[in-house]
């Protein structure tokens, strides 16, 4: 009797810890493999990125990384094919493909998901902007394939029990990992899921935002981080305030406080509820706050690219557009691609309006 109150105590525990059911706890305490498990062996696995061990679960022999970063750069509303196209040479132009692939990474990973179209598919992925758009990506183009909801199961979370701050699936060691696909983090998925997906993946596509913040409303039980997900893409259109996307206006607070780039950058990424923005990116945004034709940083050394090293200090211009004094937006325009939107020139007509906390248009927008 001692030994099955102790058993059941170890059962309750790994649920607390692992938000298992009793079942699921009770069968992995017993050393047991569901058998939804084992048919994932010849299911195609797809996560965000190599950082995560999906090899080290035994559960994937087939896996595929999507490693795009979608929220940055355009994202027309164009084939696949010259989709492939426009990014391969978009992270090229931005310095971004460090393996040196280009285009072939592009084409290998999406004839590896096509060949598939008769099998299961497995995705791993977290709550934040990067993952989220790779999520609606994926599922349009299974939907699109014609690929059935029933063959597609994900696995999303953002938060894990005992890491505070959770920066991501690739924090988790392998055992972890294999724990999440008996949580409630895991869920085939249905064809409203892959229809929400599908039309998400077309608002942000689109050239005009107006399909945005009805993506930004939704609550799904099973796309569940989506909403959050694409309110916080809306607010990287330039805000009515000071003309600052929510990410550079991050940066400039960083950089009041003069430091490294590095300081200032997990100073800025520090402050996001879902952490998405990768330190290239955002030195990237350093350099064009810097070589703006008003100056809202300076660097030092200047001329040379961003890195953790460099010092960054606000100017006296930043300090004004900071404090809502000046429009980063009509004192410097901008050049910028949000999905399929490209924002141009210094009177841009999409805005984030602060105070109503929506998308507007100038024509509603006072100065």
């Amino acid at each position: 009797m001692t030994k099955q109150a102790d058993f059941k105590r170890r059962v309750r525990a790994r649920m607390a810890k692992t938000g298992e059911s009793y079942a699921v706890a009770r069968r992995r305490l017993l050393g047991e493999q569901p058998a939804a498990e084992q048919d994932w062996l010849g299911a195609l696995h797809i996560s965000n990125g190599d950082g995560t061990d999906l090899a080290g679960t035994g559960l994937a022999r087939r896996i595929v990384f999507w490693r795009d970063v979608l929220h940055e750069g355009p994202v027309p509303a164009v084939g696949r094919e010259e989709l492939r196209r426009v990014r391969a040479a978009f992270l090229v132009g931005a310095g971004a493909d460090d393996r040196g692939e280009g285009l072939r990474m592009f084409v290998e990973r999406d004839a590896a998901v096509e060949a598939n179209r008769g099998g299961e598919y497995v995705l791993w992925f977290e709550a934040d902007l990067y993952d989220q758009l790779q999520i609606v990506e994926i599922l349009a183009w299974l939907a699109e394939l014609g690929v059935p909801a029933e063959a597609v199961t994900l696995i999303c979370i953002g938060e894990h029990p005992g890491i505070a701050g959770f920066g991501g699936l690739g924090e988790l060691r392998a055992e972890q990992l294999r724990e999440l696909p008996s949580t409630r983090a895991c869920a085939r998925l249905s064809p409203a899921a892959l229809e929400l997906a599908t039309r998400a993946w077309a608002a942000f596509r689109a050239p005009t935002p107006e399909g945005l913040p009805g993506i930004a409303a939704v609550r799904s039980g099973e796309l569940r981080f989506l909403g959050e997900a694409f309110e916080r893409l809306c607010r990287e259109y330039p805000s009515t305030r000071d003309g600052l996307s929510l990410a550079e206006r991050r940066v400039l607070a960083a950089a009041a406080q003069e430091g490294s780039a590095g300081d200032v950058f997990v100073r800025a990424t520090a402050r996001e509820a879902r952490r998405y923005l990768g330190d290239t990116w955002c030195f990237a945004m350093m350099d064009r706050l810097a070589g703006a034709p008003y100056p809202l940083l300076d660097l030092r050394p200047a001329g040379g690219p961003v890195g953790w090293a460099t010092v960054v200090g606000l100017t006296a211009v930043g300090a004004r557009v900071l404090a809502g004094e000046e429009d980063h937006v009509r004192l410097n325009g901008v050049d910028r691609w949000i999905g399929g939107v490209h924002l141009s020139g210094r009177d841009v007509r999409w805005r984030w309006d602060e105070g109503r906390e929506t998308l507007t248009t100038l024509g509603t927008y006072r100065t």
